[in-house]
């Protein structure tokens, strides 16, 4: 027997989100400004917890970003705390971060009284506050990146890049990490840049200089697990900074204005698959803190419960892709809400999989990994829409 979608959809909001997700808001300027705050299960107060900062991009709001570019699921294994900020109305009444694009508005200043109000109520690590976005959310990122780099230990940006000379403007006051996601077939930001966005080589080539790092970058090609998608990645990085800093790359060839692992289509282009960009954008942020590369030791402790299973996307659609490069399962057992057995794949050997989802009705679905001796060694929540 298997649950109805509506019933599974209430269950499913109740028990994984819950009062975890909070609307509230803050006055900074006169001017009342919202978020939207999630909190995982594993926060504990008085416990110093990591910060992560998702801005939307431009025409859209915090509640899309919370879905589109979704790092709740990455918290709730990591434990770090997401705030989704909201823009205010330019002169063309559309949402945006006035990351140097011209208004009265003050977001960098927003930003930091944002951090400030949070850290008074939560248990914010205030050496480890992360600023990350698509689009216009990334401009704000690059934003963050050069006039409050004492509050922002390392930025991400999807589909963003920094206006043209910026960087002529741009004073950090100490190394930061950067990562840039992006696609060639980008058609709102262009990945070669134009009159007003810097080049994507431009604005990661000022960040390498800027850091010290090799001038060389590592490359990896990015396997190509879904053939479906129309597009392909490849990985660069710039190491050896000062301050243990590196800077990162995907390039999504033939990717378009879109966030990589995504499972809601945006129309801006192909959606790569291949990876998920939440993920790997919170694999990036944490090793680092407003110091730089946290040394192995402690990075180990800080992460010594955080699980390296993905699954992604979540919610899925057609397709969910399965990784566990430091375990080893026997097989993953698919269940429905109520505990009803759905499906048992083998995976004894391997260290990924891509499962079709055709079979599944929309739902809430749990996986439950087995060891050798046939014991339930960790259980996933997965929602199929």
């Amino acid at each position: 027997m298997k649950i109805p979608f509506l019933a599974v959809f209430v269950f499913w909001i109740s028990v994984i989100y819950g009062q975890q997700t909070i609307y509230d808001t803050i006055v900074h300027d006169n001017l009342q400004r919202s978020f939207i705050l999630y909190v995982p299960d594993l926060y504990t107060p008085g416990t110093e917890t990591p910060l992560l900062i998702n801005f939307h991009g431009y025409t859209s709001n915090a509640f899309q970003q919370m879905y589109y570019g979704d790092f709740r699921p990455v918290a709730d294994t990591a434990g770090f705390i997401v705030v989704h900020p909201m823009g205010t109305l330019d002169g063309s009444g559309n949402p945006y971060w006035n990351s140097n694009w011209g208004g009265e508005v003050d977001d960098v200043g927003f930003t930091e009284a944002l951090i400030d109000s949070l850290a008074s109520e939560y248990s914010i690590n205030l050496d480890r506050v992360f600023s990350t976005g698509m689009s216009n959310g990334g401009f704000m990122s690059y934003t963050l990146a050069c006039e409050l780099s004492h509050r922002i230990a390392a930025i991400a940006s999807v589909t963003g890049t920094m206006n043209v000379n910026q960087s002529l403007s741009c004073s950090p006051g100490n190394p930061t990490p950067i990562m840039e996601i992006h696609g060639t077939a980008d058609f709102v930001v262009p990945y070669n840049g134009n009159s007003f966005m810097e080049s994507i080589e431009n604005t990661l080539n000022y960040w390498v200089d800027f850091n010290n790092c090799i001038p060389d970058p590592v490359f990896t090609q990015i396997p190509d697990i879904n053939q479906n998608d129309g597009c392909t990645a490849q990985h660069y990085r710039w190491a050896d900074g000062a301050n243990g800093v590196e800077v990162e790359h995907y390039k999504i060839i033939n990717g378009g204005h879109t966030w990589p692992g995504s499972p809601f289509p945006s129309g801006n282009g192909n959606t790569n698959q291949d990876f998920n960009a939440s993920v790997k954008i919170w694999e990036f942020f944490k090793q680092y803190d407003i110091n730089g590369r946290i040394t192995p030791t402690a990075l180990q402790e800080t992460f010594k419960k955080e699980n390296e299973i993905s699954v992604y996307p979540n919610p899925a659609n057609s397709i969910v892709i399965i990784s566990w490069p430091d375990y080893t399962f026997s097989k993953i057992r698919f269940t429905n809400g109520i505990g009803g057995e759905v499906e048992v794949l083998k995976v004894s050997g391997r260290l990924n999989c891509i499962i079709s989802l055709e079979r599944m009705i929309s739902g809430i679905y749990f996986l439950q990994f087995f060891d050798d001796e046939n014991q339930i060694i960790d259980v996933r929540k997965l929602m199929v829409y």
